[in-house]
């Protein structure tokens, strides 16, 4: 796949301490390598103070979608480069490629939305004439391993909020609080703290959902892991140090190969939605990297399961 074109805004690889117990880097770091690659984004908009303590100006992103190509291991080289895909009076749309550095092959891809915002109160105000001409400057095309595959760009659906997930009955997947070390330096929540979160409650879901089912009932055999093929996230309120949430998920949809689950961050607060996601998801052969196919078995049991009208 080509990945020709585009800004160089980001080079590295992978710690160690990075990856998880798929022996891959996790999904909060992608989201943390694209939030870098974002800075060096905007210094080519000229927007070279956007993400210091004393901006007044300020990128905030409202939404990712994510494809996963290749996996990331520890100590593999990676570099990202990025460009424009649509550019509206006050919004943009990125487009941002994770390349493995060696082989050319891309390891993952980003469309990034972004609001130009004031840096504190996050109010929206129209790009400078300068900046508009640097991001026509920057127009790519996306590749097509790029474009969306199960997952949609449709704004979220804004049904998510505490007293619909008690409605759902959805999985209670992760509970805590934000620390000061979780926040950047406008104080907010960065991106990859969400997903992060989300990650850590995962290992425990296919148990929940298989919890109950009785005699016969499969349970996942060592050496087999999952990760995600796909990724949306929807960015809908931003907590701050000392702010609490809970995460509540549910199972939407299930196929031969993957499964649709989609989680809402939630303030216990206000019952508010700090944020939403949706994820396809696979089984993985943890020895040979390959996708499991989903068993009738595990599939008829899983059917039942799903949260009807579960929406992202």
């Amino acid at each position: 796949m080509s990945t020709s074109g585009g800004l160089e805004v980001w080079r590295g690889g992978v710690n160690t301490w990075e990856c998880d117990a798929m022996g891959h880097m996790n999904v909060r770091f992608y989201v943390a390598r694209a939030m870098e690659g974002l800075v060096g984004l905007a210094g080519a908009l000229g927007l070279n103070g956007a993400f210091r303590e004393r901006a007044t100006a300020t990128l905030l992103v409202k939404d990712h979608h994510i494809r996963f190509q290749r996996e990331a291991r520890a100590g593999a080289p990676l570099h990202m480069v990025a460009g424009v895909l649509d550019v509206q009076e006050c919004e943009a749309r990125f487009l941002q490629l994770l390349i493995h550095s060696t082989t050319g092959e891309l390891a993952a891809s980003f469309q990034t939305v972004v609001t130009h915002v004031t840096a504190r109160d996050e109010r929206a105000f129209p790009w400078s004439e300068s900046a508009r001409l640097a991001l026509e400057r920057l127009r790519i095309k996306a590749p097509d391993g790029a474009a969306p595959r199960s997952l949609g760009l449709a704004p979220s659906a804004g049904r998510a909020c505490l007293a619909e997930a008690e409605a759902l009955n959805l999985v209670r997947l992760g509970a805590g609080a934000i620390g000061s070390g979780d926040c950047d330096v406008f104080g907010r929540m960065r991106p990859e703290v969400m997903v992060g979160r989300v990650s850590d409650g995962v290992p425990g879901l296919g148990a929940v959902l298989r919890a109950g089912a009785g005699e016969g009932a499969s349970e996942r055999p060592s050496g087999i892991g999952g990760a995600v093929l796909e990724y949306r996230i929807a960015y809908l309120a931003w907590p701050r140090a000392g702010d609490r949430y809970i995460i509540r998920s549910g199972l939407a949809a299930v196929g031969d190969k993957a499964h649709h689950y989609v989680h809402w961050m939630l303030n216990p607060e206000t019952g508010r939605a700090w944020g939403s996601s949706e994820a396809v998801a696979i089984s993985l052969d943890l020895a040979a990297r390959r996708i499991i196919p989903i068993s009738p078995a595990d599939q008829a049991l899983l059917r039942t399961r799903i949260t009807p009208g579960l929406t992202f």
